[in-house]
């Protein structure tokens, strides 16, 4: 029972202490073996996404996740086919309550992180349950062979379980990489999975289609064309085909590459408040306010409120019994497989309505390509006109900005990075502003002048550099979300790194090295 003044969660603790868990180590973990966890941890994740759910019928599977799959880190029909999406979805409404203050829990007391824990563990499992039923009864259709041998019910429940062991198996490679390892499983396999797209879509050697010869990744298709056409042929369109033409064209790497150094340097530019201790005479330090200030959580909220309108309108297509948004063209409509087939298209990409102006722009194919010579892709826009296809553009673009600076603020404000809660982060650390009086409201008026404005900008650039890298298109379709969030997971990989290299380091080294 909760005593008096503590969150109702105590009454959970019974059971989220029975949890399974991963235990901490009883000592310090040394670097390479934090390394070996780390890497042997990947491996798995690799592995499980070539792991198919027995029992499943690929070819009836509608994929409901596809727009989602860069944040997810899954892989379609796999064990990994809700990726890490509960442990994402449970991390987010845990962190929002505490924020809004909707749960009292103070995360400097040790009781009260660990009930933290427990409750944020035990809402995983829920959502894993939560998110596998639905997608077996709606999406994930068992096969012929199964079903014909255990009966519908019984196949159904052997890939709902086949689900939940694999979703809850990532839960516990998280916290391996978390207490045994370097950093966060995550973040790390959201970076192994845009990692894998990139490399890919680079350097693919099998054919892009059946019966073509040209390969589908960047270099070899590249090779390929220049050493199978002449240069007459080169001019007459094999340039455009290496430059322009999909998959994965030459503009794409290069524009991956960009955003990926227009992202590293963005994450090293910051202002930097000086500060001083009040009463230790020459103790000094500074808080750094990052122009990314908000990380790439913005872009990451916004896509998937981008997602889940793709999902649902999805959902209403295929019941057309539901009154008012069943088949409603307005909200969004979508091709059958025939149709889909003949368009090039998957059978979740919408074609009219609302889902079809906030979908994601793949690439100067869904845009450039069909404008600049209708002759040859015309049939990439696939019966719209004109200036519908330039308003798809227009308003995926002004959705990512406005929407990324919106969740920007609304991230600021329930997180405490805001100018009050940091006001008195500073005030409690001792530390003052030189030349202003020790008081939060004078700090909060000194930060006002950053944070806001920060804020908005940090915001706006994620958000414009997300819908610019999908509008020039990445390689192996990883999206600008997912580049965005695997250049910041990588560069804060590497500070983990080198954070770890300057602990083990002798005393006096680590002086001389951190100057």
């Amino acid at each position: 029972m909760a005593e008096e003044g503590q969150s109702l969660l105590y009454r959970l603790k019974p059971l989220t202490d029975r949890l399974p868990a991963v235990t901490r180590p009883d000592k310090s973990v040394h670097f390479k073996q934090k390394m070996g966890w780390v890497i042997l941890i990947l491996c798995l994740y690799f592995v499980m996404t070539n792991v198919f759910l027995y029992g499943l019928d690929q070819a009836e599977t509608v994929d409901m996740f596809a727009s989602l799959r860069v944040i997810l880190a899954g892989a379609q029909g796999s064990l990994m086919h809700l990726g890490i999406g509960p442990i994402v979805t449970g991390s987010i409404i845990m962190q929002l309550f505490v924020g809004a203050k909707i749960i009292k829990l103070d995360l400097s007391k040790e009781e009260d992180k660990a009930v933290y824990q427990g409750t944020q563990k035990f809402l995983v499992i829920t959502m894993i349950i939560v998110e596998s039923i639905p997608q077996v009864f709606g999406f994930l259709q068992p096969s012929a062979a199964l079903t014909g041998s255990v009966g519908m019910e019984w196949a159904r429940s052997i890939i709902i379980v086949q689900l939940i062991m694999g979703s809850y198996l990532v839960f516990l490679m998280d916290e391996v990489v978390s207490k045994w390892g370097i950093g966060s499983g995550i973040s790390l396999f959201i970076a192994a999975g845009v990692a894998q797209q990139i490399f890919v879509g680079t350097f693919n050697w099998l054919p892009a289609s059946a019966g073509s010869p040209i390969p589908a990744g960047t270099i070899p298709k590249t090779v390929y064309y220049l050493t199978h056409n002449s240069a007459s042929q080169m001019a007459q369109g094999g340039y455009e085909g290496i430059l322009l033409a999909n998959p994965n064209p030459m503009i794409a790497l290069v524009g991956t590459i960009v955003i990926f150094l227009i992202v590293a340097y963005a994450e090293s530019m910051r202002i930097e408040l000086p500060l001083a201790h009040a009463t230790v005479r020459g103790a000094r330090g500074r808080y750094p306010i990052r122009l990314i200030y908000a990380s790439n959580i913005p872009v990451i909220l916004m896509a998937a409120v981008l997602a889940n309108v793709s999902m649902f309108s999805l959902l209403f297509w295929q019941n057309p019994d539901w009154p008012i948004v069943g088949q409603n063209w307005m909200i969004g409509a979508y091709p059958t497989r025939d149709v889909a087939d003949t368009l090039g298209i998957s059978q979740t990409t919408a074609t009219s309505g609302i889902a079809y102006y906030l979908s994601t722009v793949m690439g100067v194919g869904d845009w450039l390509l069909p404008l600049m010579n209708p002759d040859s892709y015309g049939y990439l826009m696939r019966g719209h006109e004109y200036w519908q296809v330039l308003v798809h553009v227009l308003v995926y673009v002004t959705a990512m900005v406005l929407g990324s600076i919106m969740f920007a603020k609304f991230w600021i404000e329930t997180t405490n990075m805001g100018p009050e809660a940091v006001a008195k982060q500073i005030e409690s650390s001792g530390m003052q502003i030189p030349g202003f009086r020790r008081t939060p409201r004078t700090f909060k008026r000194v930060l006002e002048r950053y944070i806001p404005a920060v804020t908005v900008i940090s915001g706006a650039a994620v958000g414009g550099l997300a819908a610019g890298a999908d509008m020039i298109g990445t390689v192996g379709n990883a999206s600008g979300t997912g580049v965005l969030l695997a250049v910041g997971i990588m560069i804060q990989f590497y500070e983990a790194i080198a954070r770890e290299r300057l602990e083990e380091m002798p005393r006096l080294v680590r002086k001389v090295v951190k100057g």
